[in-house]
């Protein structure tokens, strides 16, 4: 049987994903959970802390699986720069494989991406910080042509395209009329490899450049 404090956390991750973290009330999840609210404040003291538990739960063992694999890479590569998309397996697999777990948990690690408030990006910083600089060496040595700001954009439009994937797979579904499936983790995983390879790899566009040029004139 589960203890008390899972419960309550169980409870918090399956009615964040739905309401959103702004809306998610502790009224609303305490009743999901069977218990009063004194059992939250004894165990998490605030919303704040409960949110921070519910996403420290998920994002500690993905860290650890991330940098497993990044680890498992960089081996392989022997010094050298690690393949593209290998580097990439190794950023987004981890997240989408957690997506087994169900639709609540896929659509709330969606929602730390989309809908981030500032106690989100200083809990998501916290527990993700050290992991992303890690990668982001990685990813400059792989691309070391990639002006870093371009490296940021890109990667930040990779990030997007996993949250979209996580957080509204039945939008897919629909527009394709049943074709997708975002339920194949699997499947998903590898067209996001590889249109992520792709949109790292392209030509830095004449107006990047450009701009560059102007701010150090």
């Amino acid at each position: 049987m589960e203890d008390t404090k899972t419960r309550i956390m169980d409870a918090a991750e399956r009615l964040l994903s739905e309401q959103g973290f702004a809306a998610g009330s502790l009224r609303a999840i305490t009743a999901a959970a069977g218990v009063n609210l004194g059992a939250v404040n004894y165990h998490f003291r605030s919303k704040k802390a409960l949110i921070h538990a519910v996403l420290a739960r998920r994002l500690e063992p993905l860290n650890r699986a991330r940098l497993a694999a990044l680890d498992a890479c960089e081996t392989r590569a022997g010094g050298k720069p690690v393949p593209l998309e290998e580097l990439l397996e190794a950023f987004l697999e981890p997240v989408m494989s957690m997506g087994k777990g169900g639709a609540p948990f896929m659509r709330l690690m969606g929602m730390i991406y989309s809908e981030p408030t500032i106690d989100i990006h200083r809990i998501f910083s916290a527990e993700l910080g050290p992991t992303v600089q890690r990668f982001l060496r990685a990813f400059g040595r792989t691309l070391p042509g990639l002006p870093p700001e371009e490296m940021f954009w890109r990667l930040f439009f990779t990030v997007g395209a996993m949250a979209q994937t996580l957080a509204a797979g039945g939008v897919l579904r629909f527009l394709s009329g049943g074709r997708c499936d975002p339920l194949d983790l699997a499947g998903a995983t590898t067209r996001l490899i590889r249109y992520s390879a792709a949109g790292l790899n392209a030509p830095v566009a004449g107006r990047a450049k450009k701009g560059r040029e102007q701010r150090r004139a």
